[in-house]
């Protein structure tokens, strides 16, 4: 019923805009020029203000109308029986809920059925009260708008200002979203660690990684959360799909911009792009089906014993996905460079070969490290490709022919397990802090080597 009424208000907002417009016309008889703000303008403002008002309705009343009839229904399940945990007065009010929905609860008991009752009763109040209040404010707010159109309301300059707004709202959402995700990887890394007694040493640099297993009243063992075969492993698999990606990638970009007649061009560069468009999971089938077993089968016939999950099955198809973003992306860069640079480096007798090593790739520097930062990005973060090609136990080796792991892969299995939420997300939050920091150093890194290699010119 929420989702209808969200239409409904759309419906409404879309309703408004057209009697606003026809009423400002009609307000001057025809004479649009008399008008401060063109009719579009006056309908536009009575549809934003009516989908504005509406939509902040539904969200506002309806989260915390909901929110009041939880804690109102907890109270009452706590005054009922007082000697409740309060775990146990949440599980009362989850089988409430599935009683009151037909579903099936834990137990079925005179407080449950009772709550069960509340449950329908000020649900059904909670539904319909939101309907009523958000279409209402919508109807009023588009009513108040078309009301206040005369040939010198400024319409114009106010829903330009709505406008504005809005924007200026959802940037800011954009940021607080961002310092929201930082914050909470810095909380749980910090929860994390003082869960070990801060001994961040035998977590950067211990080698045993185990750190569910043993877990005792909610406590790590601090001996079991070595991260190095995670980091060694998510460092193997992302440099062998960076030498499989960077030259196929680069060379190819080199050759579509600069050798390849438009024909071949017009074919290739969307054949190559097919790639991006593929799901990982399809890569993960193929490193799993396809070229791990082909591996092992060549590895065997000349003597070499090759695990039938391998870091170099899930690198190669890894940087076969990463192919497509870097090609495309210096593709573009390289395309980018003025064709003056190009000509002046032919008419001082450079062949195009010298031309391309030292003028082009050098101004096309920036954007060749953007998409080399971007396919690192894509291998540190990939999961699926790894669990079903390289593994998921944390195996400490420089050997590319053994199976390892990720980060990301561990993150999933904490995340994902049966075990207390508390005690899991811990592990898996400063697994992602780490992984946010080694990002950010990489990035300050290549801006850095950008900026001291990079050719500038007029």
């Amino acid at each position: 019923m929420l989702t209808v009424t969200f239409f409904a208000i759309l419906a409404l907002a879309l309703a408004f805009y057209l009697v606003g417009r026809s009423r400002a016309v009609s307000v001057v008889g025809g004479e649009v020029h008399q008008l401060h703000s063109r009719p579009n303008f006056h309908g536009t403002l009575a549809m934003m203000l009516s989908a504005i008002c509406g939509i902040l309705a539904l969200l506002v009343i309806g989260t915390a109308w909901g929110v009041y009839i939880e804690r109102s229904l907890l109270a009452d399940i706590m005054a009922a029986q007082p000697d409740l945990t309060p775990i146990e007065a949440e599980l009362v009010l989850s089988d409430a809920h599935a009683l009151a929905s037909g579903g099936i609860a834990s137990r079925s008991d005179a407080l449950r059925i009772a709550m069960a009752e509340q449950v329908t009763s000020k649900g059904a109040l909670h539904q319909w009260g939101t309907i009523a209040v958000s279409l209402g404010l919508t109807v009023l707010a588009g009513l108040w708008a078309i009301a206040k159109i005369a040939p010198e309301w400024r319409a114009r300059n106010r829903s330009e200002t709505i406008v504005r707004r809005v924007l200026m709202l959802t940037a800011i959402i954009a940021v607080l979203t961002t310092v929201g995700i930082v914050m909470s990887l810095i909380f749980e890394t910090i929860n994390f660690f003082d869960n070990i007694d801060w001994q961040i040493h035998k977590f950067l640099f211990g080698t045993t990684w185990s750190p569910l297993s043993g877990v005792q009243a909610g406590k790590l063992d601090p001996d079991k959360v070595g991260a190095i075969p995670l980091f060694a492993g998510t460092l193997m698999i992302t440099v062998i799909a960076m030498l499989v990606a960077v030259p196929i990638g680069l060379l190819s970009a080199i050759y579509l911009s600069d050798f390849a007649s438009a024909r071949v061009r017009a074919w290739a560069k969307p054949m190559l792009e097919l790639l991006a468009g593929i799901p990982t999971v399809v890569y993960g089938f193929f490193a799993a089906i396809t070229l791990a077993p082909f591996i092992r089968n060549s590895g065997e016939a000349i003597g070499l014993t090759i695990a039938s999950e391998s870091a170099l099955a899930a690198g190669i198809v890894m940087g076969i996905m990463i192919i497509p973003f870097i090609s495309s992306l210096s593709d573009d860069v390289i395309n980018a460079v003025p064709q003056s640079l190009r000509d002046g480096s032919y008419g001082l007798g450079a062949t195009k070969g010298e031309t391309i090593r030292q003028v082009v790739l050098p101004a096309a520097l920036p954007g060749i490290v953007s998409a080399v930062l971007l396919g690192v990005s894509r291998a540190v973060g990939e999961t699926m490709i790894v669990v079903m090609a390289a593994g998921q136990g944390a195996n400490l080796t420089a050997n590319p022919l053994e199976a390892v792991t990720t980060v990301t892969v561990q993150i999933v299995m904490l995340i994902t397990g049966d075990t207390e939420a508390s005690t899991a997300a811990g592990p898996a939050f400063t697994l992602g802090f780490t992984l946010f920091c080694v990002t950010l150093l990489m990035n300050i890194a290549a801006q850095r080597v950008v900026h001291k290699y990079r050719e500038l010119y007029d």
